[in-house]
């Protein structure tokens, strides 16, 4: 059983470093299709060095073990409390769906003044979003607000919603309308299209909609897969105006 859950893990990780490093097609049916020697030949050829053998194993370990890797961060942790070890547990539990217990180690990092608490407060306002937590969002984002790294992060959409979802309309629309760039953001974009349709200005929605349509005419192969979804989403509202 070991083994199996062993070879699945080398599949699904060859297969995302195809995708993740724009290898050609035919990698993806070799890898596939030939489930034991397809990704040993890929890995081989493509990813294995000595220099990163522990790296890779590490990973496939995660994958099929995941909180294998939080015991070992947390005895390390034990051993030696510092930030950097603390912050990448407070990662690990993120990676690992528990926000209450990464929140917990990030906000621990805040208490060393001799540390940049910038990456701390960006990922606690994240934290909070997840669990919808949009007190604490807002609480966490209003501390970084001025910084340059804010604006138009994830952590500003975030902010945006959590203000909608507390009834300052006006506020998450400032918010909002900053993460409005030509050519990006677009899941972010598709929300504050939503907002606009929520809050009954039509024009402004169709505009924005209209706007990330013909854009998504000039997306490369990889875009188009990864904004599907949101595109067909645009389309459909567009249908509805």
């Amino acid at each position: 059983m070991i083994r199996y859950y062993l070879v699945i893990a080398i599949q699904g990780y060859c297969l995302y470093h195809i995708y993740k490093n724009r290898k050609p097609y035919y990698w993806y049916f070799l890898v596939f299709f030939i489930p034991i020697v397809g990704p040993i030949i890929y890995f081989i050829t493509n990813i294995y060095n000595k220099r990163d053998a522990e790296k890779i194993q590490n990973e496939i370990v995660s994958i099929i073990n995941p909180t294998k890797k939080i015991r070992d961060l947390e005895k390390k942790l034990e051993f030696s409390d510092t930030y950097a070890n603390r912050i990448a547990l407070a990662d690990a539990y993120v990676d690992n769906g528990d926000m209450p217990n990464a929140i917990h180690n990030y906000k621990h990092t805040l208490n060393d003044i001799d540390q940049n608490d910038l990456y701390a407060i960006q990922q606690l306002v994240l934290c909070y979003f997840q669990l919808e937590d949009y007190v604490g969002v807002a609480e966490y984002a209003e501390k970084i607000i001025d910084k340059s790294q804010f604006k138009g992060s994830k952590q500003q959409f975030c902010y945006g919603l959590a203000l909608r979802e507390l009834g300052q309309v006006d506020k998450a629309e400032e918010q909002l309308k900053q993460i409005d760039r030509p050519y990006s953001n677009y899941n972010e974009r598709l929300e504050l299209a939503k907002f606009y349709l929520a809050n009954s200005r039509v024009s402004e929605a169709k505009e924005l909609l209209e706007e990330i349509s013909s854009e998504s005419e000039h997306m490369t192969k990889p875009n188009r897969r990864i904004y599907k979804n949101t595109v067909n989403e645009v389309e459909r509202l567009l249908k509805t105006l």
